[in-house]
């Protein structure tokens, strides 16, 4: 039987790239044409990807747990029922009076005398009013404490949340060494076979990628720590893998034109911790007031009936009681407390100006910080664009035998090292975006 036989070189092997090359690009054409039928089999077919936790998502997961979040609605609970003790007709609860009298145990005359009555707490002047306003201040104290307790808690978030993504784009910028190390090396081993390089060259080269192992390792390391962190503020099972790489640009820019569009006041007054302390001030001052306004203790309406006889045999009489109960002033114990609740309200007006003061200065120093990561991204971009068109260039001469490899180890560092910049300087300014929002107190 004459068989064929074809040369293991020549132009066989061409016919036949040449061959594959053509079904390749048939069958990419039968996919183009077949649009978005073939789009939605594939989608089927791949698997679903895992959901994607946002900076948002990350804050409120991480609120949720807050001991502030978990008792809020038992605060409300209270606030209300404060409320409506105010609205109550009187001050405290009414107290019922039973007493009884006899001479059973000593001469056992028939002497009985039996007294139900009730006393009624009454508010004094003023005290009502007083205290329907110390109960509205708590009430809205209540929801800006809240407020404010949220702002410090997405003020951890988004530092746990940047340094995730500057592990994670270090990560990135380290892999990427790594793989052009290999490729250099691999390019050495080649010429050094070849009789090109010298068997020095390949020792630089396997040692480029040594080194790039092991900063990869490190970054891999720093991003599994920065993936804990984040994990343990939100409490969300695989949180490293579930985080949302994309979402690092998510917050907006607080621009001034951006905020008035979106209506949000964002003025030194409005912070959300100035809102807080202006309603404790409230509060404190409220309760000096109302500490002025009690300067004794509640008098008392008495109102009884008695039911009683003298001696055997005489029939029951009964008489009724109306009596009132006016508790001297409390003296010292009185001047204690308003001084007391006076000494609170003035601390927390030095409070409210320090803070206002420090507010406007964090506001300001995030700013600036805003407009310096925004021309450091500029100047690292510029560099990173330059870096690697000297990196194609100097990949290319060092192909053709014209530049050594100390040289293009060099350019490739160079090169790497301004990736990583300008990688680093996108997350710092999202970073500062977000500290300049947290400044104004802007939730994520």
């Amino acid at each position: 039987m004459y068989r064929s036989r074809f040369p293991a070189t020549g132009r066989w092997p061409r016919a036949a790239r040449a061959t594959l090359a053509a079904l390749f690009k048939t069958a990419l054409a039968v996919a183009l044409a077949g649009g978005p039928a073939f789009v939605l089999a594939q989608t089927a077919a791949a698997p679903k990807e895992p959901d994607r936790q946002t900076l948002r998502q990350a804050f409120e997961a991480a609120w949720s747990r807050q001991p502030e979040a978990q008792a809020l609605a038992a605060r409300r609970d209270a606030v209300r029922a404060q409320q409506q003790a105010v609205q109550s007709w009187t001050p405290e609860p009414v107290a019922l009076e039973l007493a009884t009298k006899t001479d059973r145990l000593n001469r056992n005359l028939g002497v009985r005398e039996f007294e139900v009555g009730v006393a009624i707490p009454l508010w004094l002047p003023g005290e009502r009013g007083q205290r329907q306003s110390v109960a509205d201040a708590e009430g809205r104290a209540v929801e800006s404490r809240t407020t404010a307790a949220q702002l410090r808690v997405a003020a951890t978030v988004r530092d746990a949340w940047w340094t995730w993504q500057r592990s994670r784009a270090e990560l990135e910028a380290a892999r990427g060494q790594l793989d052009n190390a290999r490729r250099i090396a691999a390019d050495v081993g080649r010429r050094l076979k070849a009789g090109d390089l010298a068997r020095a060259d390949q020792h630089q080269a396997e040692g480029a990628v040594a080194a790039a192992e092991a900063t990869a390792a490190q970054a891999e390391a720093s991003l599994a720590v920065a993936s804990q962190q984040l994990a343990s503020l939100t409490a969300v099972p695989g949180a490293s893998g579930s985080l949302d790489p994309a979402s690092a640009d998510a917050e907006p820019d607080p621009s001034i034109a951006a905020v008035a569009a979106a209506g949000v006041d964002v003025q030194a007054e409005t912070h959300a911790e100035m809102i807080a302390l202006k309603d404790r001030v409230a509060v404190a001052e409220g309760q000096a007031v109302l500490a002025a306004t009690q300067s004794r203790a509640n008098p008392e309406l008495t109102i009884a009936t008695t039911r009683d006889r003298s001696a055997f045999g005489e029939s029951y009489q009964q008489t009724f009681t109306v009596g009132v109960r006016i508790p001297f002033g409390s003296g010292p114990r009185h001047d204690a407390r308003v001084a007391s609740a006076r000494a609170e309200a003035a601390e927390l007006q030095a409070q409210l100006a320090l803070e206002r003061a420090h507010l406007t200065s964090e506001r300001e120093s995030a700013r600036l910080r805003t407009d310096a990561a925004r021309s450091q991204l500029a100047a690292a971009v510029r560099r990173a664009q330059l870096a690697s068109e000297s990196r194609g260039f100097f990949d290319k001469s060092f192909r053709l035998g014209e530049t050594d490899l100390p040289t293009r180890l060099r350019i490739e560092a160079e090169a790497v090292d301004a990736e990583r910049q300008a990688a680093r300087a996108r997350i710092e300014l999202a970073a500062a975006i977000s500290a300049w929002r947290q400044a104004l107190g802007l939730l994520p």
